[in-house]
């Protein structure tokens, strides 16, 4: 029986192989990823339901961040980047660091990013809104390695000793790399693939600093009070929506409605010190929170709020820009809001 199939199945390739031929280029055209990545106009993540605080304080507005639509390129959609207004094409080694670079290389740092953004937010908004937070436990992530490095640690590697010493944070390690001498072998203890092996690492002089060539991003594990959960998926990362979560976070833990009942989009990052930091994709972005009607689009001062303006004015958005610098100046300004509406009550 399976030789009369065999048969038959074999037959029938043969009478149409140019037909399978076809269907297999086909196939390989449109799927075969090539070296680029496709941007394009997103959307709003509401930022408020990304957070969890324990008895929070309930907003009639909302903070949002906004979204960059990212697609690999393929054929098809390599040739309708040309064509489309809309789709920009980025080169992937203009996003990796180096050419050694894997996309989970790539998406591992920029989920630290997110998470370290997440750290900085959370105890930014605590602070200023009086309450408690503390670090519990940090844990150090090599993220970059660069090609002038002699080393056998990997991007991913969590690293926990240095020469038989353990490292709790990265003053640490900075302080026993700095004090090795030039060609010097340090070892190094590390949480790989849920395993602790070895990694070494040789001592180079650059501008007369002592280097290992690798790039090192903590992790935060802390506690507060009230309780707060943070929920992003897993297919989410990077750090441009930090002043948004600040935000977010502040208003569920203050009395005031800091929102005044608007719809509030965003982006920037957010540095412990309430700094706000440039980003990239301006441009979609913006035209996110306008597709999603929002009332305010916050956008870091500088480079980004002079893009975002001249976006404005070529596509005749209706949207209010507003620059910000630092998460003080954002909190200033809706309260400035507010005062204006009761002014013309």
């Amino acid at each position: 029986m399976f030789s009369k199939l065999y048969e038959k199945i074999k037959k029938i390739i043969k009478e149409q192989y140019l037909f399978f031929s076809f269907c297999l280029v086909s196939l390989v055209v449109l799927v075969y990823p090539l070296p680029y990545y496709i941007y394009s106009g997103g959307g709003l993540i509401s930022a408020d339901q990304r957070v969890e605080i324990k008895d929070g304080y309930q907003a009639e507005g909302s903070f949002h961040f906004c979204y960059v639509s990212e697609l690999k390129a393929t054929l098809p959609t390599y040739l309708l980047a040309h064509i489309l207004p809309d789709w920009d094409l980025v080169k992937i080694s203009d996003i990796a660091l180096s050419k050694t670079e894997t996309d989970e290389d790539i998406f591992l740092r920029d989920r630290l990013f997110l998470n370290a953004g997440n750290t900085n937010a959370v105890s930014l908004a605590y602070q200023k809104a009086g309450q408690s937070f503390e670090i519990k436990d940090t844990q150090n992530y090599v993220i970059y390695i660069d090609q002038q490095a002699n080393t056998t640690l990997k991007i991913g590697d969590d690293i926990r000793k240095i020469n038989g010493k353990e490292v709790k944070n990265l003053e640490e390690i900075r302080s026993i790399i700095s004090s090795s001498s030039d060609g010097e072998k340090i070892s190094f203890s590390v949480i790989r693939e849920k395993k602790e092996i070895e990694a070494t690492a040789i001592i180079y002089k650059e501008q007369e600093e002592s280097r290992i060539g690798v790039v090192i991003q903590p992790d935060f594990q802390y506690e507060t009070n009230p309780e707060i959960l943070i929920k992003f998926s897993n297919n989410e990362a990077g750090s441009s929506g930090g002043l948004l979560l600040t935000l977010s976070i502040y208003n569920q833990l203050v009395p005031e409605d800091i929102t005044h009942g608007l719809k509030i989009a965003g982006t920037g990052t957010i540095e412990s010190d309430g700094t706000v930091g440039e980003i990239s994709g301006v441009k979609y972005k913006l035209k996110g929170a306008v597709k999603e009607k929002a009332d305010l689009f916050l956008v870091p001062n500088g480079k980004n709020y002079e893009e975002a303006i001249k976006e404005k004015k070529k596509h005749k958005y209706k949207i209010e820009i507003i620059g910000i610098s630092t998460f003080e100046e954002a909190l200033k300004y809706l309260e400035s809001i507010h005062q204006e509406t009761e002014k013309g009550k």
